[in-house]
């Protein structure tokens, strides 16, 4: 059996695994996929959110388990792992990025960003100050992250968004190779993702290899628009991760 812990990305909540959970414990796994604070209804204030504070939250979650857990994390959660791992290294099996954020330590994610992602912001909902992003148009949200997806799930998805800071974006991540760099890592890249293509998630893996790596023919949420063929590949991802011992 394997534990694993699903960090949603940015907007969405620990609901976007909803398809995956049921899949993972049907095959006899453990699956948690939390809320990060301020998000998919989780109480805590915006305003007292941080990169820092996620990957605490996400730490604290990885020492309660019973065993070392692999982290999933899909688009804007690939900074909060890589955070997590900086933390925790010894108590993670590994890391899995689902077209996430791999970004190298002293950079940060509007620095390694995709174009297209950035230039999407610049087409968001926000606050006067720009500090929080409230949600896309319909139809702009549906063809950034939902272009293969089911419409009418799609919808719901889009409902279900919440307010989001942008100044993790801009916070660099303090990660090293001694801590986050010996956890291992893979990746599952998106063959026709609009909000981070495939060109940017290949130049990262570059930057950051990943091994293995599973291409899927898929938009930016893999998890609503193919759930079967991404719970399989989580399972076979798992298992090619070395063993490491259960806690004592």
């Amino acid at each position: 059996m394997t534990t694993f812990i699903l960090i949603h990305g940015g907007l969405h909540g620990g609901w976007c695994w909803e398809h995956v959970v049921p899949r993972l414990e049907a095959a006899g796994h453990k699956a948690l996929a939390p809320n990060l604070p301020g998000m998919g209804g989780d109480p805590t204030p915006l305003e007292q959110t941080s990169l820092a504070g996620n990957a605490d939250f996400v730490a604290d979650l990885v020492r309660r388990q019973s065993e070392p857990p692999v982290l999933v994390a899909h688009s804007m959660g690939g900074i909060t792992i890589s955070e997590t791992a900086e933390r925790v290294p010894e108590r993670l099996r590994g890391l899995v990025y689902v077209v996430a954020d791999l970004v190298p330590g002293g950079m940060s994610m509007g620095e390694s960003g995709s174009p297209e992602l950035m230039s999407a912001i610049g087409h968001a909902i926000t606050t006067p100050d720009g500090s929080v992003t409230l949600g896309f148009e319909t139809e702009y949200a549906i063809d950034l992250f939902y272009n293969r997806t089911d419409r009418a799930i799609a919808l719901r998805a889009i409902a279900r968004l919440t307010p989001q800071l942008l100044a993790p974006m801009a916070q660099r991540l303090a990660v090293t190779p001694e801590r986050f760099g010996r956890v291992p890592r893979a990746y599952v890249e998106c063959l026709d993702d609009h909000a981070v293509p495939l060109s940017m998630q290949r130049r990262e893996q570059k930057a950051l290899p990943c091994h293995p790596v599973v291409t899927m023919d898929s938009d930016h949420s893999p998890f609503l628009c193919a759930p079967e063929e991404l719970t399989r590949h989580l399972i076979a991802i798992a298992e090619a991760f070395p063993t490491v011992p259960a806690y004592r």
